[in-house]
């Protein structure tokens, strides 16, 4: 289940995440499975990261976001284009 953020929240992230580069990229495939490992262990690295869509299709990369958030049960915080910020909580750092 994907997290929610309320308003707030939400704007924070995007302050915290505007220096950010995108540190994983999909490619021509989309989104494979060790793509969304890769995802995965950012996320718990970084707690908010970029990532880079490579689809030219603007629904084929809303529902890429939507499928990264599903099966990692994080956040979207915002997308532009094809950039999008994620972001989940890592329950081991304080």
């Amino acid at each position: 289940m994907p997290l929610n953020l309320d308003a707030a929240a939400r704007r924070e992230l995007k302050k915290q995440a505007h220096h950010l580069k995108p540190i994983v990229q999909t490619g021509a495939a989309g989104l494979s499975e060790p793509v969304l490992a890769e995802m995965d262990r950012a996320l718990l690295d970084h707690e908010l990261v970029k990532i880079k869509l490579a689809s030219e299709d603007k629904s084929e990369r809303r529902a890429e976001v939507d499928t990264v958030c599903e099966r990692l049960e994080a956040a979207c915080v915002q997308q532009i284009g094809r950039t999008a910020t994620i972001y989940r909580p890592n329950p081991e750092k304080s």
